[in-house]
């Protein structure tokens, strides 16, 4: 989301300065890629570069497809097979050893459903969403993105024929909260669409204002998530020590839960070095639905804590101390090492060394293709819409 945020902010500058822009999409990847789909630059007729779709090497020759896209006012998909030995006549050496699909969207700002405007909305609320794209590897005729799905709502410029089907895929992606690839024949001619799964950022809200709280806002600011400070001091807890902050909260324990909605992407971190605030607010906690808590201090700590409040069965619920092991002992060290864990957590990702990864990442692979297989056992993989003519979104 982060990405997308610097997206949005660069998009309203250009507009801002009259100057046209174009969105790149990385919608596809075969084999290897520093990049994954969903992975968006914005670029400007004046060369300036927000975001990325891969570690440096395709920028350059992207930029020119974007800038060509921008020209020509039409949707282009561009391919990078890096597993040709001859990479070097794309004018790039990516050493990937993968397929690339690029998708460059021009955008038309009077257009209220460009994609620039699908991801205002998603970025706009605290709920999941799907965006949908649409491309062809044999044609080109790009239709590009079409629709924003959310369970309340759906934005969407898709052509009558698809847009039921592809609501219904786009609800099977909210519920399984994973990113997924469709293939539909109009007319005759194949398109493939990449259903892109987009949670809203992480909600971190850290108790405790205090000098060690500092950079693990810091760090969570470069990775985009929201953050909430409390503490009941207001000496400490304003917005000089947090400039960063979306909110800063100098309240009692009691008073916290009255001034922040939990969701499933909020994560608490109790830091506050006060026992006895920490010990309430935990307690407070616990009764939530909050999908992480964490407290720093040593184990026994913790346990004293639950015991106290006569909760101790539910010391599995708490991650205490709180962050991965990574040999911490400076306040930037401890926030990276916090951070960590909670990214770890809401990846579902095993953080072990990716030297490690290989076997374990098969075995939840292949744990993933059962549960996925067995989901929709009965379902047609492959769809035949009526007979209709699409144009690109121009």
């Amino acid at each position: 989301m982060k990405e997308i945020v610097d997206i949005l902010s660069a998009y309203q500058k250009s507009v801002t300065e009259n100057k046209k822009s174009a969105l790149a999409t990385v919608v596809k990847v075969e084999g290897s890629s520093y990049r994954r789909p969903g992975a968006r630059m914005l670029v400007t007729e004046d060369g300036m570069l927000t975001g990325a779709i891969s570690g440096g090497c395709l920028e350059g020759d992207a930029l020119r497809k974007a800038l060509s896209a921008i020209h020509q006012q039409e949707n282009k998909l561009v391919t990078y097979d890096t597993t040709d030995e001859d990479d070097a006549k794309f004018g790039v050496q990516l050493g990937c050893n993968g397929i690339v699909h690029i998708l460059f969207e021009p955008i038309f700002e009077h257009d209220k459903l460009n994609p620039i405007e699908l991801l205002k909305v998603a970025n706009g609320f605290r709920e999941n969403c799907v965006i949908t794209t649409l491309f062809s590897l044999e044609s080109k005729n790009q239709p590009g993105s079409l629709m924003l799905f959310r369970e309340r709502e759906s934005m969407e410029k898709t052509p009558t024929e698809i847009s039921g089907v592809l609501k219904n895929d786009a609800f099977d992606v909210l519920k399984l909260k994973l990113s997924r690839f469709e293939t539909y024949t109009i007319d005759g001619e194949n398109f493939d669409a990449f259903l892109e799964f987009i949670p809203p950022p992480i909600q971190l809200v850290i108790a405790g204002a205090g000098n060690d709280a500092q950079p693990l806002a810091e760090i969570a600011n470069i990775l985009g998530w929201e953050i909430i400070v409390v503490d009941g001091r207001q000496t400490h807890c304003n917005t000089q020590r947090f400039p960063n902050a979306k909110k800063i909260l100098v309240a009692k324990p009691d008073q916290v839960l009255t001034q922040i909605e939990i969701d499933q992407q909020t994560a608490f971190v109790l830091m506050t070095h006060n026992y006895n605030y920490d010990t309430e607010l935990l307690n407070i906690l616990i009764a939530t639905n909050a999908p992480y808590i964490g407290t720093l201090g040593p184990k026994k700590k913790l346990i004293r804590m639950l015991e106290e409040l006569g909760q101790s069965e539910y010391l599995q619920r708490v991650n205490g101390p709180i962050g991965l092991d990574i040999g911490a002992e400076t306040a930037e060290e401890i926030a990276i090492s916090i951070v960590a864990e909670i990214k770890t957590i809401f990846s579902g990702a095993s953080a072990v060394m990716l030297k490690e990864k290989k076997i374990l990442s098969t075995f939840i692979s292949l744990k993933i293709i059962n549960a996925y297989s067995n989901y929709y056992i009965g379902r047609r993989k492959f769809k035949q819409v009526g007979k209709t003519q699409t144009t690109a979104p121009l």
